[in-house]
């Protein structure tokens, strides 16, 4: 048996991962970013292969990620996980909470404590995520302030879904922990993907409205 639930459990940093092709800039949200050696220094990211940002690093091998801290807001998450950057300009209006990093990749600024860009040395394949590595080509301290964890960011940062009024008939509905997408319907498909940030079943939780 495995309970889903189980994996709730780890401990997960959260992202915003760029990349650039061309002209066009873009970005979405990750949790999985780790260093895997020192010397080389290297890096791991695994990325969803239905995110934008997948086919631009694949294309061009070159990303940032920039680390989210404490404080980082819900507007940063709804900016580039709630969007997709094929049909949107995720940086319009946003200038002044940016910059461009030696390897020409845009980094966030904005309630984030580090970033740290990387070239690629290797992609492998893992069914709908593709895991990088990459070699560590820039990496600076941008604040002191402590990164944003999984549990922090249910716990202070997203939104929680608000209560029906107690005199209303409530019906079941599934909540996307992640982006706050809600799927109707009860019980939730095993298989379901959330369509905006592209998490699995396992991370909506069932609320009655």
């Amino acid at each position: 048996m495995v309970d889903n639930l189980t994996f709730q459990k780890l401990s997960y940093g959260l992202f915003v991962l760029t990349a650039k092709d061309g002209e066009k800039d873009n970005g979405c949200i990750i949790n999985t970013a780790a260093q895997i050696t020192v010397d080389p220094n290297r890096i791991s990211i695994a990325v969803n292969k239905a995110n934008y940002t997948h086919d631009m690093i694949l294309k061009t091998g070159v990303f940032s990620v920039s680390i989210l801290s404490e404080k980082a807001t819900f507007d940063i998450f709804k900016r580039f996980g709630f969007q997709s950057g094929r049909d949107t300009d995720k940086f319009a209006g946003y200038e002044a909470n940016v910059k461009r990093g030696e390897n020409g990749v845009l980094y966030v600024t904005e309630g984030t404590n580090a970033f740290i860009s990387g070239k690629v040395v290797d992609a492998l394949d893992y069914g709908t995520h593709t895991l990088f590595i990459a070699e560590v080509t820039e990496a600076e301290v941008l604040a002191e302030d402590p990164s944003a964890t999984y549990a922090y960011y249910f716990a202070n940062i997203k939104p929680k879904p608000a209560a029906a009024p107690a005199s209303e008939e409530k019906k079941v509905v599934w909540v996307c922990k992640i982006c706050g997408y809600v799927y109707e319907g009860d019980p939730i498909p095993e298989d379901f993907i959330c369509p905006l940030c592209k998490h699995p079943a396992s991370d909506f939780e069932r609320v009655e409205r």
